[in-house]
Order: C-alpha cells, then structure tokens, then sequence
C-alpha cells in the first residue's frame, strides 16, 4: 500500500444560516480544489459545526423545499432534527443517527429542530451532505433509508481503542448498513486519545476527511484541529489517523461520476434543459404537496 497524502489541510469557512436552525459552514462546493466535480460524487457539504441554540417554543428549521437527481444524507452528533417529506415519510433523527434521503425524480421536503429539543435547547451539531446520482439513476423513484446508530454496523478497534461506525461502503470486512447507487464509503471514527487506525481508499476515489471532535495527526505528520477539513490527493491508497485526544472523525470516499453536472438551486442535473425541466415540474406540482 501506498500513502495517501493530503493535498490541503481546510479552515472552516465563516458560518451562514440555512433557515432559522442551522449554522452551517459550508465546505463542497467552494473553489476549485472543492468543487462538486473535485469531490464528486459529494456535491455539498454543510457542517453545522457544535453551537448552543438557547430554548425556544418556535421550531427552527427550513421549511418546504424540493430536490431532484441527487440524495441527502444528514448525519446528528448533537440535537434532533424532525423532518417531513412529500413521499409520506416522517421522522426525527436523534444523536448518533443518519437519515439517507434519495431525492432522485422529485420530492418535497422540510426539516426543523424537534419539537423537545426546541423547547429544552441545548447543543446543535449535524452534517449534511449531498451524493449526486448518476444520469441512469437521477429520475428514479424516491426512496428513503431512516438508519437509527443501533442499525450501524461498526467495527470494534483493538483493545477498546474505539470504533469504526460504517454508515456505507466497508471497513475491515464490516459493511456499510446504507445502500448506495456508486461506491462510497462513508465512515466515522471514534478513537480514544492515542489511538491509531488506518483507512484504505482506491486511488481514483476522492477522499477527504472533517474533524467532528478533538485534534487528530494524520499519517503521523499532520496535526488538524478540530472542525478542520482534509482534503487527500488522488493518489496513494492508504492513510492513518491518530487521535491526539478522544476524537470523532467523519471519513468520506466515493468513486467519481464522470459526466456533466448542472446544478441550479436544489436541482443538480446532467443538462440545463434538465434543469429547466426540474423548474416546470415543481412549479406544475409534480413533486407531490407537503404543507
């Protein structure tokens, strides 16, 4: 195995608001070295990095909202996020949870801070990320994968070093409970301080990696902090983290998709008279109703 070097070591951007209820820094797309082409098949990352939200009786959040040709994967470190889609699917995501959303032909969907949380406050920490699909798949129908973190295969590190929760792909023979369209691995990794893993991604696979929680030291040189990014170069397979104190990583990997992407709003397509298209659709009603 060869190493995977990093090509750039990421601050976290100024945070914006996404509605009333999420802080975000947004990572994918920014610039060339993290443009959706860059790290495809991840299209978009928001990070609302650990922030206080005081209590409230009003539910934060976004509201109705459609999506097409890609799908949303929200994964909850902190807080609780209720949510409702046009499908008839409903929930809420606590800690440790991931919702996998498959938009793909169309749907609606709202997202808020859950009714409790709101009116306790506390703590607020979540990632969400956007997988394009490719062209075949993008008009497929919606489909949705609730996956609760006891329904997370995770994989147990020597001598109670921590563990490896495998949300999609596989990590030393244990595989990922979500399904996907293309290969990807999407991990995160929950070391105790002086603990070493190491992770392994083909070549051509674009791989990056963000610190939830404490400081780490990649390949045994690199010191990152936490809420930093890490962006690897295509080259090289394999990498180490080790947790310079108790830390959460999440570790995301995927084959490229290699064809044209337009990308307008809450639609990401192959074409612009798809995305046109996608515009009509909503504005006819053919993402279904959500109040």
């Amino acid at each position: 195995m060869t190493t995977k070097k990093i090509e750039r070591i990421i601050a976290p951007p100024a945070p914006h608001m996404v509605g009333d209820g999420f802080r975000v820094h947004n990572f994918i797309p920014s610039g060339a070295s993290l443009s959706m082409q860059r790290m495809s098949p991840f299209i978009m990352m928001d990070y609302n990095s650990k922030f206080h939200f005081p209590p409230t009786n009003e539910l934060r959040g976004v509201g109705v909202h459609p999506h097409r040709g890609f799908e949303t994967v929200t994964i909850a470190y902190k807080g609780k996020v209720a949510h409702h889609d046009s499908a008839g699917n409903s929930g809420v995501i606590g800690e440790g949870d991931v919702q996998w959303m498959t938009a793909a032909s169309g749907i609606l969907h709202k997202e808020y801070h859950e009714e409790q949380f709101s009116k306790a406050g506390g703590d607020f920490q979540m990632v969400q990320l956007w997988v394009n699909l490719p062209a075949k798949d993008k008009m497929s129908p919606p489909k949705y994968q609730g996956i609760t973190n006891s329904e997370i295969n995770k994989y147990e590190l020597p001598e109670g070093g921590g563990l490896v929760e495998v949300i999609a792909g596989n990590y030393n023979g244990v595989s990922g409970t979500a399904s996907t369209f293309t290969p990807v691995g999407l991990l995160n990794a929950k070391l105790h301080k002086g603990v070493t893993a190491s992770f392994s991604f083909p070549v051509t696979y674009n791989t990056a990696l963000l610190v939830i929680e404490g400081s780490i030291k990649v390949n045994g040189s690199e010191q990152v902090p936490t809420d930093n990014f890490v962006l690897f170069a295509n080259e090289g397979e394999e990498f180490t983290v080790e947790a310079l104190e108790d830390a959460v990583v999440l570790i995301l990997s995927g084959e490229p998709i290699n064809e044209p992407i337009a990308a307008h709003g809450p639609f990401v397509m192959n074409t612009q008279q798809e995305i046109i298209q996608a515009f009509n659709d909503f504005n006819l009603g053919r993402f279904g109703y959500l109040e």
